[in-house]
């Protein structure tokens, strides 16, 4: 399997890769991987990682060649539509190279491929994956994750968060170009006031150490209580964020790493969408639940209606998260927090 990128797609692979295992249990699956991802999902059970740096360039792929030069895969499921992705492959042997049917390659996929998938329109991130299962022949396409998170990654969680139930905010999306897909701080705050004065939870805010992630923290925490916000922005490893997740009574954010982290866990799930289709790239299992103002960015700023635009279109324009109203978002988390739990697919630590 080759797949790179990124923390949330990731995440919607694995139940691809739990039916292949099903199927084959005897299977011998190598993911080939970005650094980051690996830190995320080092340890899933049955699969042996080749960890690719995208850092390390030319000279990474020639070491991962170097290091597979005497394997031959069965199959190459070439999972990743990105240039990159496709001139490592190039170094890898495969009796057959699989990749997306030509409506979905990007970067001229499918000339890297021998086989490509059966056509699969208007098909959300993880059913594309699971694509590359059923060619295969597998037919139990059950949803199932069991995400390795150690007991060390627990510690931390409660070294940060404490023994208390919280919601979990993460409030911003990879800081990349023209991203557009954050809300704002005071939309935030407004929630972390609701979940303190309504459901008595304290509200966890998440994220890595970027400049843009620390100083959207610090303008939410001027505009929240004190004494309802925990500040964990930049203080834990992807493993501990997992078990923040797993903890949390409810996880809001927009189109990013955490809302497919928190619904791979079974986590109560926010999604807020504006920017991206949700039918594409929501939080499977929350879907319902998301947040969609993204029909209304496509006529707002498109000019377009939904039929009018390519499936998986973005809406670059950095206005386009203005259009999701708090009290929008304060109706989902309070149906969500009213919902029976759920079973949740990550044990607790050893005592």
């Amino acid at each position: 399997m080759l797949r790179l990128s990124a923390l949330g797609d990731v995440c919607n692979l694995v139940p691809t890769v739990r039916a292949l295992q099903r199927q084959w249990p005897q299977a011998r699956i190598t993911w080939i991987i970005g650094k980051a991802e690996h830190s995320l999902l080092s340890g899933l059970s049955g699969v042996e990682f080749v960890v690719y740096d995208k850092a390390s360039g030319l000279a990474g792929m020639r070491e991962i060649w170097r290091r597979l030069a005497d394997t031959r895969f069965d199959a190459l499921l070439h999972m990743q539509q990105a240039l990159r992705a496709s001139a490592l492959s190039l170094g890898l042997k495969a009796n057959v190279r699989v990749g997306f049917d030509k409506a979905r390659a990007k970067d001229w996929q499918h000339w890297f491929t021998h086989r490509q998938l059966a056509p699969h329109s208007r098909a959300h991130v993880l059913e594309s994956f699971m694509d590359f299962a059923r060619l295969l022949g597998v037919d139990d396409t059950t949803l199932e994750w069991n995400l390795p998170v150690p007991d060390s990654a627990h510690g931390e969680a409660r070294r940060l968060a404490g023994d208390a139930p919280y919601a979990l905010i993460s409030p911003c999306a990879n800081p990349r170009l023209r991203n557009f897909r954050n809300w704002s701080a005071e939309g935030y705050a407004t929630l972390i006031e609701h979940l303190w004065n309504q459901h008595g939870l304290k509200t966890l805010l998440s994220g890595g150490g970027s400049i843009q992630e620390r100083e959207m923290g610090e303008r939410i925490r001027a505009l929240a209580a004190p004494e309802a916000v925990i500040d964990a922005i930049g203080a834990s490893s992807l493993k501990g964020l997992l078990a923040l997740i797993a903890r949390a009574r409810v996880v809001i954010a927009p189109d990013s790493g955490p809302v497919h982290m928190a619904n791979a866990l079974g986590t109560p799930t926010v999604g807020l969408y504006a920017t991206t289709n949700p039918d594409r790239a929501a939080p499977y299992c929350w879907r319902e639940h998301v947040v969609n103002r993204y029909p209304d960015a496509v006529r707002a700023y498109l000019h377009k209606g939904l039929d009018e635009v390519p499936w998986g279109q973005r809406v670059r324009h950095p206005d386009a998260m203005t259009l999701i109203r708090a009290d929008d978002v304060i109706e989902r988390i309070d149906a969500v927090l009213a919902l029976p739990p759920r079973d949740r697919v990550i044990p607790e630590p050893r005592q």
